[in-house]
């Protein structure tokens, strides 16, 4: 599909948000298509910028212009990647004939092995400055900050179309969390939480609900995103695993009243610790597993008597936190260990928030929200496609 054949790559638009619409969004294979506008216009401007360093004067600034050949037009060439396909490019020509492209050779026109690695490097969490780096050692040319960002750009309004996609009307298990990044805001820096959602459908697959930025992580946030499920949606989800920020269960409540609140217990346990002398740790900790191991409710309350009776005097901060949290915490005493294993901690989250940090991590900063969303959301499409092994949770609406 060509650029000039504007009526082809409209419908394949359509067809795009279609399948969106539907629940079912395209297979990174199938987005070949899609990348067709990004690659030509990426090589076009490498070439306009070889033709540019070759006569010494950028277009139309000839008070620069110390040279009696120009600029003569643009003749055409089609080019083969894996990732974009067949598309064509302009490659511009000069009237002496002297230019000859330096990053596409003469008879070359499979260019997989340089857009392949551009966008893969940049998933990978590399700087514009790093991606450069690589390919002028590979293919001894310059890739400057603007013709990156211009191919990634493209991702954006992809990227936009995922975040804003119809969701299931039912959820059994949602787990909600927030990362901290530094993003560049009114010429400073300053701290950005992306808030994650990560669902569990009716067949027991895990779903990546959605990526928001935004500032740091506060309760009136969060509901206006479980609204923003709610408009996609979403009309019921069976539990809510949390961790203890202020206000987070009323915010659920008032979007998803139904829904149960489960406290993740491995937050529970290291808010307890951090009052409690090292020397107590290992006894301490020994003393809280019959608490969140009980095989039900009237057993952990027992349990939790007997810790309290021993620890409550020396500790009553750390086990106050206990009984201030129960409401959020006995929730997982309805439902049976398979059910149990799933829900008492953030464990699945969590996992999926290390997963984003790992690649992250050579990024100090970013230019923008836009910025960090792109990043994030090429990130996690490598990281969900793993999610092939549905979780068995047995549960259903009538639970």
């Amino acid at each position: 599909m060509l650029r000039k054949n504007k009526e082809e790559n409209n419908a394949f638009k359509d067809y795009v948000k279609q399948r969106l619409r539907e629940g079912n969004p395209l297979k990174a294979e199938e987005l070949q298509d899609m990348f067709k506008d990004a690659f030509a216009e990426f090589f076009e401007a490498a070439f306009n910028a070889e033709l540019e360093d070759e006569l010494g004067y950028s277009k139309y600034d000839y008070k620069s212009k110390e040279t009696k050949n120009s600029r003569n037009g643009y003749s055409k060439k089609k080019l083969k990647s894996d990732i974009a396909g067949e598309f064509e490019v302009d490659i511009p020509r000069d009237r002496n004939g002297e230019y000859k492209p330096q990053l596409v050779e003469k008879h070359q026109r499979d260019v997989s092995s340089i857009d392949d690695k551009i966008l893969s490097m940049y998933a990978k969490g590399m700087s514009t400055d790093a991606i450069n780096s690589h390919i002028e050692d590979i293919y001894k040319f310059s890739v400057s900050k603007e013709q990156v960002s211009r191919v990634t750009d493209k991702i954006l309004p992809i990227a936009k179309e995922w975040q804003n996609r119809p969701l299931d009307s039912l959820y059994t298990v949602i787990f909600l969390d927030g990362m901290s990044f530094d993003v560049r805001e009114n010429g400073s820096y300053r701290k950005k939480t992306v808030y994650a959602i990560i669902g569990i459908k009716i067949d027991g697959r895990k779903e990546l609900l959605g990526l928001w930025v935004g500032d740091n992580e506060t309760s009136k946030y969060w509901l206006s995103i479980l609204n923003e499920l709610k408009s996609r949606g979403v009309e019921d989800i069976l539990i809510a695993c949390v961790d203890g920020l202020n206000g987070f269960e009323q915010a659920i409540n008032s979007v998803f009243p139904l829904a149960k609140i489960q406290r993740c217990i491995v937050h529970i346990i290291r808010n307890c610790t951090r009052y409690v002398n090292y020397k107590d740790r290992k006894a301490f900790c020994a003393d809280m597993k019959p608490i969140y191991k009980a095989v039900n409710e009237e057993s952990a309350l027992e349990a939790l008597i007997e810790f309290d009776e021993k620890w409550g005097k020396k500790y009553p901060y750390a086990v106050k936190t206990w009984h201030s949290n129960w409401d959020g915490i006995k929730t997982m005493f309805e439902y049976s260990p398979e059910i149990r294993h799933v829900i008492y901690t953030t464990n699945t989250i969590e996992g999926f928030n290390n997963g984003i940090k790992r690649i992250t991590k050579t990024k100090s900063s970013f230019v923008s929200d836009e910025s960090l969303f792109k990043l994030l959301y090429l990130v996690s499409q490598d990281i969900t496609k793993k999610w092939t092994m549905p979780i068995p949770t047995g549960l259903r609406k009538s639970s």
